[in-house]
C-alpha cells in the first residue's frame, strides 16, 4: 500500500471508530491512541486492504446496531483504557516491587492473544499490541 492509502485507511478507521463509540470521551481518546500507535509501529507491508475493509465493516455493524459487534468493541476499548491507566482507577503512591511490575506487564498478554485470534478468524486488523508501561 502507498503512503496515501495508509493515511486514508487510518482516517476511515478512526472516523468509523468514532461513530461506533458515539464520540464518547474516554473511548474516543483510547481509540485514537491505539490507532496512532498501531499505524506508527507498522510498516506499509503490514496493511492489507481486505483486512482494513473487514475492520471497517465490523465497525459499521458496531455503529448501526447495539449487538455483538458493539459489545465487543466497547469491552475492548474499556480494557485498553484500564490498561493505559496502569490497571487501577487511582494512581498508586507506593513503589512497585519487581513482582508487581512483572504482573502488570504480562497481565494483558492473554487478552491481546484473543484479539489476535479474533483478527485471524474474521480477517480484521484490530490493534493487538501490549503496552509495557506499568504506571
Amino acid at each position: 500500500m502507498s503512503t496515501a492509502d495508509i493515511v486514508h485507511a487510518y482516517r476511515h478507521l478512526y472516523r468509523q471508530g468514532l461513530r461506533a463509540v458515539q464520540f464518547s470521551k474516554p473511548a474516543r481518546y483510547t481509540l485514537r491512541s491505539r490507532l496512532r500507535d498501531a499505524f506508527h509501529r507498522g510498516t506499509s507491508t503490514d496493511f492489507f486492504p481486505e483486512k482494513i475493509a473487514n475492520t471497517l465493516e465490523f465497525l459499521q455493524y458496531a455503529t448501526v446496531e447495539n449487538g455483538l459487534e458493539h459489545k465487543i468493541l466497547k469491552n475492548i476499548l474499556f480494557v485498553w483504557w484500564y490498561q493505559e491507566r496502569g490497571g487501577s482507577k487511582k494512581a498508586s503512591r507506593k513503589h512497585l516491587t519487581v513482582a508487581d511490575v512483572e504482573i502488570k506487564t504480562t497481565a494483558y498478554d492473554t487478552f491481546n492473544n484473543n484479539i489476535k485470534m479474533l483478527n485471524e478468524s474474521m480477517g480484521m486488523c484490530l490493534p493487538a499490541t501490549t503496552i509495557r508501561n506499568p504506571v
